[in-house]
Protein backbone atom coordinates (compact mmCIF):
# COMPACT_ATOMS: atom_id res chain seq x y z
CA UNK A 1 0.00 0.00 0.00
CA UNK A 2 1.21 3.29 -0.72
CA UNK A 3 2.19 5.36 2.34
CA UNK A 4 0.75 8.90 1.78
CA UNK A 5 -1.44 9.89 -1.36
CA UNK A 6 -3.23 12.74 -3.17
CA UNK A 7 -6.05 12.01 -5.18
CA UNK A 8 -7.38 14.77 -7.86
CA UNK A 9 -7.25 17.46 -4.37
CA UNK A 10 -8.76 20.60 -4.84
CA UNK A 11 -8.97 23.63 -2.85
CA UNK A 12 -11.28 26.83 -3.15
CA UNK A 13 -11.15 29.92 -0.96
CA UNK A 14 -14.46 31.19 -2.13
CA UNK A 15 -14.06 31.96 -5.61
CA UNK A 16 -10.29 31.26 -5.42
CA UNK A 17 -8.99 28.13 -6.94
CA UNK A 18 -5.88 27.59 -4.95
CA UNK A 19 -5.34 23.86 -5.42
CA UNK A 20 -5.85 22.63 -8.84
CA UNK A 21 -6.23 18.96 -9.18
CA UNK A 22 -3.10 17.56 -7.17
CA UNK A 23 -2.47 13.87 -7.31
CA UNK A 24 1.04 12.40 -6.19
CA UNK A 25 2.24 9.42 -3.97
CA UNK A 26 5.43 8.53 -2.42
CA UNK A 27 6.86 5.89 0.23
CA UNK A 28 8.31 6.09 3.65
CA UNK A 29 11.40 7.27 4.23
CA UNK A 30 11.35 9.35 0.93
CA UNK A 31 12.17 13.31 0.87
CA UNK A 32 9.53 15.27 -1.14
CA UNK A 33 11.00 18.68 -1.76
CA UNK A 34 7.75 21.34 -3.15
CA UNK A 35 9.55 24.71 -4.77
CA UNK A 36 8.20 27.64 -7.01
CA UNK A 37 6.86 31.05 -6.67
CA UNK A 38 5.21 32.74 -4.51
CA UNK A 39 1.49 32.54 -4.45
CA UNK A 40 1.89 28.84 -5.58
CA UNK A 41 0.19 26.81 -3.31
CA UNK A 42 2.95 25.10 -1.90
CA UNK A 43 2.30 26.23 1.45
CA UNK A 44 -1.69 25.64 0.83
CA UNK A 45 -0.98 22.43 0.11
CA UNK A 46 0.79 21.02 3.18
CA UNK A 47 -0.86 22.77 5.38
CA UNK A 48 -4.00 21.04 3.57
CA UNK A 49 -1.98 17.49 4.38
CA UNK A 50 -2.25 18.86 8.29
CA UNK A 51 -6.26 20.45 7.82
CA UNK A 52 -5.33 24.06 8.81
CA UNK A 53 -5.96 24.89 5.10
CA UNK A 54 -10.04 24.01 5.77
CA UNK A 55 -11.56 21.03 4.03
CA UNK A 56 -10.57 20.20 0.60
CA UNK A 57 -13.47 21.09 -2.07
CA UNK A 58 -13.20 17.91 -4.01
CA UNK A 59 -10.56 14.87 -3.94
CA UNK A 60 -8.81 13.47 -0.90
CA UNK A 61 -5.64 13.04 0.71
CA UNK A 62 -4.82 9.46 1.97
CA UNK A 63 -2.16 8.26 4.34
CA UNK A 64 -2.07 4.68 4.02
CA UNK A 65 -4.81 4.21 2.50
CA UNK A 66 -6.85 6.08 5.00
CA UNK A 67 -8.37 9.60 4.00
CA UNK A 68 -7.28 12.03 6.66
CA UNK A 69 -10.40 13.76 6.63
CA UNK A 70 -11.77 10.52 8.53
CA UNK A 71 -9.09 10.79 11.27
CA UNK A 72 -9.55 12.74 14.68
CA UNK A 73 -7.75 15.94 15.56
CA UNK A 74 -5.10 14.09 18.19
CA UNK A 75 -5.39 10.74 16.02
CA UNK A 76 -3.66 13.01 12.73
CA UNK A 77 -1.78 14.93 14.44
CA UNK A 78 0.01 12.05 16.79
CA UNK A 79 0.89 10.69 12.98
CA UNK A 80 1.48 14.25 11.41
CA UNK A 81 4.14 16.71 12.78
CA UNK A 82 4.80 19.69 11.21
CA UNK A 83 7.40 23.27 11.23
CA UNK A 84 6.28 26.48 10.70
CA UNK A 85 7.71 29.17 9.24
CA UNK A 86 8.02 31.13 12.29
CA UNK A 87 8.16 28.63 14.54
CA UNK A 88 5.27 28.94 16.76
CA UNK A 89 6.58 28.15 20.25
CA UNK A 90 4.64 29.00 23.23
CA UNK A 91 6.28 31.97 24.73
CA UNK A 92 5.25 31.96 27.86
CA UNK A 93 6.70 28.27 28.30
CA UNK A 94 10.22 27.05 28.71
CA UNK A 95 11.73 24.94 25.80
CA UNK A 96 11.25 22.01 27.05
CA UNK A 97 7.41 22.85 28.46
CA UNK A 98 7.18 23.99 24.96
CA UNK A 99 8.12 20.12 23.58
CA UNK A 100 6.66 18.38 26.72
CA UNK A 101 3.55 19.50 27.15
CA UNK A 102 2.25 18.63 23.94
CA UNK A 103 3.00 15.16 24.52
CA UNK A 104 1.08 14.93 27.52
CA UNK A 105 -2.06 16.43 26.01
CA UNK A 106 -1.48 14.51 22.56
CA UNK A 107 0.33 11.02 23.57
CA UNK A 108 -0.91 11.09 26.92
CA UNK A 109 2.74 10.40 28.44
CA UNK A 110 3.40 11.27 31.87
CA UNK A 111 5.56 15.01 33.21
CA UNK A 112 8.26 12.06 33.19
CA UNK A 113 8.85 10.53 30.54
CA UNK A 114 7.88 13.88 28.04
CA UNK A 115 10.73 15.37 30.28
CA UNK A 116 12.72 12.63 29.29
CA UNK A 117 12.06 12.86 25.94
CA UNK A 118 12.22 16.46 25.76
CA UNK A 119 15.72 16.49 26.81
CA UNK A 120 16.51 13.75 24.44
CA UNK A 121 15.95 15.42 21.77
CA UNK A 122 17.39 18.90 22.76
CA UNK A 123 20.26 16.82 22.95
CA UNK A 124 20.34 15.66 19.67
CA UNK A 125 19.88 19.17 18.00
CA UNK A 126 22.84 20.68 20.18
CA UNK A 127 20.24 22.52 22.38
CA UNK A 128 20.39 20.13 26.10
CA UNK A 129 21.73 23.64 27.28
CA UNK A 130 18.63 25.66 26.54
CA UNK A 131 16.01 23.37 28.92
CA UNK A 132 15.11 26.09 31.00
CA UNK A 133 15.48 28.96 28.81
CA UNK A 134 12.31 31.11 26.91
CA UNK A 135 11.91 31.53 23.14
CA UNK A 136 12.62 34.73 23.44
CA UNK A 137 15.97 34.52 25.00
CA UNK A 138 17.10 32.10 22.07
CA UNK A 139 18.03 32.86 18.10
CA UNK A 140 15.50 32.02 14.95
CA UNK A 141 18.08 28.84 14.46
CA UNK A 142 18.09 27.94 17.79
CA UNK A 143 13.91 28.60 18.11
CA UNK A 144 13.43 26.62 14.34
CA UNK A 145 15.27 23.53 16.05
CA UNK A 146 13.32 23.93 19.75
CA UNK A 147 10.51 23.50 16.97
CA UNK A 148 12.06 20.48 15.34
CA UNK A 149 12.32 18.66 18.41
CA UNK A 150 8.56 19.47 19.32
CA UNK A 151 7.19 17.80 16.05
CA UNK A 152 9.58 15.01 16.25
CA UNK A 153 8.54 14.48 19.99
CA UNK A 154 5.11 13.34 18.84
CA UNK A 155 7.02 10.55 16.86
CA UNK A 156 5.03 11.09 13.67
CA UNK A 157 5.10 9.14 10.55
CA UNK A 158 5.31 12.06 8.18
CA UNK A 159 7.27 15.55 8.77
CA UNK A 160 5.68 18.86 7.24
CA UNK A 161 8.03 21.82 7.04
CA UNK A 162 6.43 25.14 6.11
CA UNK A 163 9.68 27.15 4.68
CA UNK A 164 11.73 26.40 7.63
CA UNK A 165 14.59 28.45 6.78
CA UNK A 166 12.73 31.58 5.50
CA UNK A 167 12.88 33.88 8.57
CA UNK A 168 16.10 33.26 9.68
CA UNK A 169 19.14 35.42 8.84
CA UNK A 170 21.48 33.66 6.40
CA UNK A 171 24.05 32.89 9.44
CA UNK A 172 21.28 30.74 10.95
CA UNK A 173 19.83 28.46 7.93
CA UNK A 174 22.74 26.00 7.61
CA UNK A 175 22.40 24.72 11.78
CA UNK A 176 18.62 24.36 10.46
CA UNK A 177 19.47 22.45 7.11
CA UNK A 178 21.89 20.33 9.21
CA UNK A 179 19.53 19.26 11.72
CA UNK A 180 16.99 18.69 8.70
CA UNK A 181 19.96 16.62 6.97
CA UNK A 182 20.10 13.98 9.88
CA UNK A 183 16.39 13.63 10.22
CA UNK A 184 16.34 12.72 6.18
CA UNK A 185 19.69 10.37 6.59
CA UNK A 186 17.58 8.22 9.53
CA UNK A 187 15.11 7.68 7.25
CA UNK A 188 11.87 10.30 8.04
CA UNK A 189 9.79 10.25 5.39
CA UNK A 190 9.13 14.90 5.27
CA UNK A 191 7.63 17.05 3.08
CA UNK A 192 9.66 20.28 2.48
CA UNK A 193 8.31 23.30 1.30
CA UNK A 194 11.81 25.31 0.62
CA UNK A 195 13.72 27.67 -1.59
CA UNK A 196 17.09 25.87 -0.58
CA UNK A 197 17.76 24.11 -3.75
CA UNK A 198 21.24 22.85 -2.45
CA UNK A 199 18.80 20.65 0.66
CA UNK A 200 16.57 19.61 -2.42
CA UNK A 201 19.87 18.59 -4.63
CA UNK A 202 21.20 16.63 -1.99
CA UNK A 203 18.06 15.22 -0.16
CA UNK A 204 15.33 15.00 -2.11
CA UNK A 205 13.68 11.73 -3.16
CA UNK A 206 11.67 13.95 -5.68
CA UNK A 207 10.60 17.82 -6.58
CA UNK A 208 7.38 19.37 -7.09
CA UNK A 209 7.26 22.33 -8.99
CA UNK A 210 4.27 24.30 -8.24
CA UNK A 211 2.78 27.21 -10.19
CA UNK A 212 -0.43 28.68 -9.59
CA UNK A 213 -1.86 25.78 -7.62
CA UNK A 214 -0.84 23.21 -9.90
CA UNK A 215 2.57 20.26 -9.93
CA UNK A 216 3.94 21.74 -13.31
CA UNK A 217 7.10 19.10 -12.97
CA UNK A 218 8.05 16.51 -10.26
CA UNK A 219 11.14 14.78 -10.89
CA UNK A 220 14.52 13.42 -9.50
CA UNK A 221 16.77 15.83 -8.35
CA UNK A 222 19.33 14.91 -10.97
CA UNK A 223 16.37 15.01 -13.33
CA UNK A 224 14.87 18.26 -12.41
CA UNK A 225 18.41 20.35 -11.75
CA UNK A 226 19.79 19.36 -15.70
CA UNK A 227 16.64 18.57 -17.57
CA UNK A 228 13.68 20.07 -16.65
CA UNK A 229 11.20 18.97 -18.93
CA UNK A 230 9.29 22.60 -18.88
CA UNK A 231 10.27 25.48 -20.01
CA UNK A 232 8.32 27.27 -16.18
CA UNK A 233 10.38 25.32 -14.49
CA UNK A 234 13.77 26.47 -16.25
CA UNK A 235 12.82 30.01 -16.14
CA UNK A 236 12.27 29.74 -12.37
CA UNK A 237 15.49 27.21 -11.60
CA UNK A 238 17.64 30.06 -13.49
CA UNK A 239 15.99 32.99 -11.49
CA UNK A 240 16.23 31.22 -7.86
CA UNK A 241 19.82 29.94 -8.79
CA UNK A 242 20.86 33.18 -10.10
CA UNK A 243 20.46 34.28 -6.39
CA UNK A 244 21.72 31.61 -4.32
CA UNK A 245 18.89 29.78 -3.75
Amino acid sequence: MTFFAARDANLHFGKFHVLRDISLEFEKSQVMVICGPSGSGKSTLIRSINRLAGPLTSGSILLEGRDLKSMSAKELHRRIGMVFQRFNLFQHLTVLDNIALPQRRVLGRSRKEAKARAVSLLERVGLKDKCGAYPVQLSGGQQQRVAICRALAMDPELLLFDEPTSALDPEMVGEVLQVMRELASSGMTMIVVTHEMGFARELASEILFMEEGRIVERAPPAEFFSEPREQRTRTFLQQILRHGG
